[in-house]
């Protein structure tokens, strides 16, 4: 009996010596899980022991982001700018990389400014930062497992202002500049929904990007955000100020861009408006100022600027024709501009040696020279938005002619959309080159007045229409042959 019952209680014990072992590893097992849940989690509360590189953080690329390209680097990056303008979050972190040449290939057309320009698009995006799974981190541990394309987003963001930070704090005052003027161009070829971002750019109620205020990178880079004791070095205590001060937060800046977007006809852009000249008492008394300024304003750039680095990669223009509106123009090009104007912007680009009549005229060469110019596939037929571009490239390039005919498509909405504002500035390019069809038109502008655009003075229409009568113009000096001929009468009697 007695031996039974230590035959018992030694196994007893053994049994009570086991039972620690196995919590003990069970809670190993489940601690080492949490970690893992943890993991996928915001890279600010994720515990990463083992993961710190780009690759085991960073979200896998679509597919048509990445592949050999060896041989084929310039059809590569027309394919990543194509998506990048259509505000792909991916293309547009994959070109910051591409221009910042964090590959050895890619060293032959690194570019600072190209790459915070793609960086800080990216930035703006809100594929970025919009969250997939709401679910609030306060659970038990004070953490709660997101998705791990929140998660994996989250990093790329963090990492994007880190480089872009790096990158604009090396430039000068004239480069950085650059970019902003490079985003600004970008964003206003998405019609609505990319004015709408530059206004959050400029709003102080948004993150440094447009992120929501409490997004944790943007808080992060105004160095407000709480730092990750697991990636301490990572996480800089100052934030990121070259990143954050890149575009200066105004109240009549982020109300224009609002105001733009209402212009392109989008209802959501109205509801916008109206909730941001709410959103604090002195916001509404800036309308009438932001009116006239709408309709003086024009982006930065009349396309892209195609100049390319060493390597003679362009960096190519790929927005497209958004919107009925824009359709309508392009298609008008085919019969209501005279294609004559397209042969001499060709001329004085110095593809042709004469101004072709028609598109016939032109060899399969010499279109595939303009395309390679515009950093367009090379496919050997002139589109409609070719021959726009191809006027386009001859005036920013100074081409008088081409300057006049396209304020004319301007005032016209052939070819482009009809933009007063735009109009306004080529024919006074073309009237400062000298040409008299130029200061007729200037003329005509200041006689009648554009609201907006040009405010109506008789004196300077007098002037520019005298400069266009010397110059040469019939109709002007017609016009001032009859003045003449009246103050002469007057003065008989």
């Amino acid at each position: 009996m007695a031996d039974g019952e230590g035959h018992h209680g030694r196994r007893s014990r053994s049994g009570g010596s086991r039972a620690p072992v196995a919590i003990a590893a069970v809670a190993g097992v489940l601690a080492l899980a949490a970690l893992g849940m943890a993991s996928c989690g915001d890279r600010g509360n994720g515990v990463r022991f083992w993961q710190g590189s780009q690759a085991s953080n960073g979200c896998p690329r679509p597919a048509s982001l990445t592949g050999s390209e060896f041989n084929a680097q310039e059809t590569g990056l027309r394919a990543l700018r194509r998506a990048a303008f259509q505000n792909d979050f991916f293309a547009q972190l994959e070109l910051g990389a591409r221009y910042s040449a964090v590959r050895a290939t890619d060293k032959n057309i690194e570019d600072p400014i190209e790459a915070a320009t793609w960086l800080a698009m990216a930035l703006s995006n809100d594929e970025g930062y919009a969250p997939i799974n709401r679910t609030r981190r306060d659970g038990w541990g004070g953490w709660r497992p997101l998705s791990r394309y929140d998660d994996c987003r989250a990093w790329e963001r963090h990492e994007a202002y880190r480089k872009l930070d790096r990158l604009l704090g090396a430039m000068t005052v004239e480069e950085q500049g650059a970019v902003r003027d490079r985003v600004i161009y970008v964003l206003s070829t998405q019609d609505a929904e990319g004015y709408r971002t530059l206004a959050r750019l400029h709003d102080g109620l948004y993150g440094p990007f447009g992120e929501p205020e409490d997004n944790r990178e943007g808080r992060e880079a105004w160095g407000r955000g709480p730092i990750d004791r697991g990636q301490g070095r990572d996480r800089n205590r100052r934030g990121y100020p070259s990143a954050v001060s890149l575009f200066q937060r105004n109240d009549v800046d982020a109300y224009l861009y609002n105001y733009l977007a209402v212009q392109t006809g989008d209802v959501g852009a109205y509801v916008l408006m109206r909730d941001f000249e709410r959103s604090s008492p002195s916001r509404a008394q800036y309308q009438r100022f932001v009116e006239v300024k709408a309709r003086q304003w024009t982006p930065p750039f009349e396309f892209y600027p195609n100049t390319a680095p060493q390597s003679g990669v362009p960096f190519s223009d790929e927005s497209r024709p958004r919107g009925d509106a824009y359709e309508y123009a392009l298609g008008r090009m085919g019969g209501e501009l005279p294609f004559i104007h397209v042969g001499r912007a060709l001329r004085y680009l110095g593809v042709t040696d004469t101004a072709a009549q028609r598109p016939e005229d032109l060899s399969k060469r010499q279109i595939e020279t303009l395309e390679a110019m515009l950093g367009h596939a090379m496919e050997g037929r002139l589109s409609y938005l070719e021959r726009v571009r191809a006027i386009q490239l001859a005036a920013v390039n100074g081409s008088s002619e081409a300057q006049l005919v396209l304020a004319v498509m301007y005032a016209e909405g052939i070819g482009l959309p009809a933009d007063y504002a735009r109009a306004f500035k080529w024919f006074e390019e073309a009237a400062r080159q000298g040409s008299p069809e130029a200061k007729f038109a200037m003329s005509s502008y200041f006689a009648l007045g554009v609201s907006g655009v040009a405010d109506q003075d008789k004196a300077q229409a007098v002037a520019y229409r005298i400069d266009s009568a010397l110059s040469g113009f019939g109709p002007s000096a017609g016009r001032l042959q009859a003045v003449l001929a009246q103050v002469s009468r007057s003065q008989r009697r």
